[in-house]
């Protein structure tokens, strides 16, 4: 059975060099969910777009979400926890999810405030770094902890993006790979 990959980035979307825009280029069966607005995000559209994404992929589904694609994929699961298409996802590796609840939190990003705090009704990772400027490592562990996700804290590589350095990031690819087996 095919496994898809859905690629979500967050707010103005992921540029090149970006570890998403490299596993696009490189993983056959993986795609982008395509936001219609990548800088003035609205948080249920985003939702149903991630939703149609995962309803109309074929097979298993495997999502791969970066910083605000984090929060909405812990939206669409507190949305569609218990309806059929939640069934189509075997995991998500979510990576640097932003603190939408943060005092001075972007504006685009309050929209998603607060993030939810229910268990995931599937295998989660959660990826983050000892300096994010975006959020503070104990929330995005207490997120981890309240989603019912493991959690992996990398080190000081700032937001997880391009200026990280990753490249393909094999390590990233092996979390997102333990999902397909």
């Amino acid at each position: 059975m095919t496994t898809t990959i859905l690629i979500h980035p967050g707010l103005f979307n992921s540029g090149e060099g970006h570890w998403q825009t490299v596993w696009e280029g490189m993983l056959p069966n993986a795609q982008r969910v395509q936001q219609r607005d990548w800088i003035t995000p609205e948080r249920n559209e985003w939702i149903a777009t991630l939703d149609a994404a995962i309803a109309t992929a074929e097979g298993q589904v495997v999502i791969a979400a970066h910083s605000l694609g984090c929060a909405t994929t812990a939206w669409w699961a507190a949305t569609y926890a218990g309806k059929p298409q939640a069934a189509k996802v075997k995991g998500a590796l979510l990576v640097a999810p932003p603190d939408v609840e943060r005092a001075g939190a972007p504006e685009p990003v309050t929209g998603f405030a607060p993030m939810p705090r229910i268990r995931l009704p599937f295998k989660a990772i959660v990826v983050a770094s000892s300096n994010d400027p975006w959020c503070e490592l104990h929330r995005a562990r207490d997120w981890a902890a309240a989603w019912g996700a493991d959690f992996h804290n990398i080190g000081a590589y700032g937001h997880i993006n391009s200026e990280s350095g990753f490249g393909d990031w094999p390590q990233g690819r092996d979390w997102l790979f333990s999902f397909a087996r």
